[in-house]
């Protein structure tokens, strides 16, 4: 299956997105993490159009989507939702399974915890919760905050296989693909990373975002929470304590991933089907 690709009008931007499968089918959102795009869940996202109609978007400021000339009310979770839901209107859907890769969990969790729960069916989190570390934060900052510049695409290569070895074990093909879909050209012609560095200011302007035990608590759709095992984002104490509260998720554990598993193997695929057949017959 061949991806489809499209230009969205939205909230002022232009949100690029990556589209599955046929679009009578039911709808699965997948949204990537802080500094990524729609184009990490290739993978997952070609194998589940048999059954989905995928939709990837590119978060604005990342990827091939529009940039914020307003960061500090634009680049929040709630602003997002808001985007996530003019998307599922373009698309003609009234109701999504969604699927959150870190920032991606954090929107999804702030639509199912309101009013916008009555358009998502299901909620499969990876790789975050409701409250972050400190220390992790602070590791973000430090690779996001500050784009590197490479002179060659090899540098920027070995530069994302050391940043993203957390992701996991993942094929040559996500690795390549990875590389050519993070990456610009400066003015100067060099290189550096497709997004715009003012994304950060999610840590500022969604910070009451990052400690909503509250919200967490008011979710009652099937949800499903995937962590890395070594993952600083979502220690162990943070996962426990969702799988107690709120919706009581059940938990799946990636042993040889740290923030966040790619999803991208067959295993990882045949996993994440099985839990989207569970939370949908629910």
């Amino acid at each position: 299956m061949s991806p489809r690709f499209a230009f969205v009008p939205v909230m002022d931007h232009e949100i690029h997105v990556t589209l599955w499968g046929d679009a009578g089918k039911p709808a699965l959102v997948m949204w990537h993490g802080l500094a990524r795009t729609g184009r990490d869940f290739d993978e997952i996202a070609a194998a589940l159009s048999d059954s989905y109609f995928v939709i990837c978007p590119d978060t604005i400021g990342r990827g091939l989507s529009s940039w914020s000339q307003d960061p500090e009310a634009e680049y929040s979770i709630e602003y997002l939702s808001g985007i996530a839901v003019d998307l599922l209107d373009h698309f003609g859907v009234d109701k999504a399974a969604w699927l959150g890769t870190s920032m991606g969990g954090l929107v999804g969790m702030r639509m199912a915890s309101g009013p916008l729960a009555e358009r998502l069916r299901c909620l499969i989190i990876n790789d975050i919760g409701p409250e972050i570390p400190q220390e992790a934060i602070d590791r973000i900052l430090t690779y996001a905050g500050n784009l590197p510049v490479f002179d060659q695409m090899s540098e920027a290569e070995q530069w994302l296989r050391q940043v993203y070895a957390p992701f996991g074990p993942a094929d040559e093909a996500f690795w390549t693909r990875m590389v050519r879909t993070s990456i610009r050209r400066k003015d100067d012609g060099r290189l550096t990373l497709h997004y715009d560095p003012q994304i950060i200011t999610l840590f500022s302007a969604s910070a009451h975002e990052l400690h909503t035990w509250d919200r967490w608590d008011r979710i009652t759709l099937p949800t499903h929470l995937i962590q890395g095992k070594t993952s600083d984002i979502l220690p162990d104490a943070t996962a426990l304590r969702m799988t107690q509260t709120g919706p009581r998720p059940a938990l799946s554990v990636f042993d040889d991933c740290g923030h966040a598993p790619t999803m991208s193997r067959p295993s990882d695929i045949a996993l994440v089907r099985g839990i989207l057949d569970r939370l949908l017959s629910i």
